[in-house]
């Protein structure tokens, strides 16, 4: 048995993929929604970033099932917190996007929830 210090891998966050029906409406929602441009894009993935930095990808899940959040029948299984300066402002910004508000809001004074095209919720807060 070796005793030599091996050191460890350097790793480094490169993207976050979300499954959805139409990688191509996602990315446009996001990428106008954070300003970030589509990098590489076929048929069934499309990635949005930025030269250096990290990315969404969008990944097409042809049995996609919708998140119902809230109800638990089918869990969101993650979500991004996107920080905002006006929660007004950037609410109306995204819905005219495409996303949607929910009726459940669980603390609409500090952070909401809404659904992008393809269903995921995600947040909008002047907290982050």
């Amino acid at each position: 048995m070796s005793t030599a210090h091996t050191s460890a891998p350097a790793f480094r966050y490169s993207a976050v993929t979300f499954d959805c029906p139409d990688p191509a409406e996602l990315a446009r929602f996001y990428g106008e929604a954070l300003g970030l441009p589509l990098v590489f894009s076929t048929d069934h993935f499309a990635l949005l970033g930025q030269e250096g930095g990290a990315g969404l990808g969008f990944n097409r899940l042809s049995d996609y099932r919708r998140p119902t959040w809230p109800d638990p029948s089918q869990e969101k299984q993650a979500h991004i917190e996107l920080g905002v300066d006006d929660l007004d402002a950037a609410q109306a910004r995204l819905l005219a996007l495409g996303a949607v508000e929910p009726a459940f809001q669980p603390d609409p004074d500090r952070w909401r929830v809404l659904l992008d095209p393809a269903g995921h919720p995600f947040c909008i807060s002047t907290l982050v």
